[in-house]
């Protein structure tokens, strides 16, 4: 569940920012498979990675998977 909350509220961020998913692949320091896979829920970020998406979007880290609505 946690998953499918953080999906879909990193993709909802992403596009609102106007941003490709290989954009933020590159601010991530990542590569855009990797990063799709976060979109998809198939493969979790790590804490670190969650901390600077949360830091990109200018969002809290609980936001991301759902613990918080803001």
């Amino acid at each position: 569940m946690v998953m499918i909350v953080f999906s879909e509220r990193l993709k909802e961020l992403r596009l609102e920012a106007k941003m490709t998913q290989q954009q933020l692949a590159e601010l991530l320091q990542i590569k855009q498979p990797s990063y799709a896979r976060y979109e998809t829920g198939k493969h979790e970020p790590s804490l670190q990675t969650v901390a600077e998406i949360a830091r990109i979007f200018d969002v809290s880290c609980d936001y991301l998977p759902g613990l918080t609505d803001y």
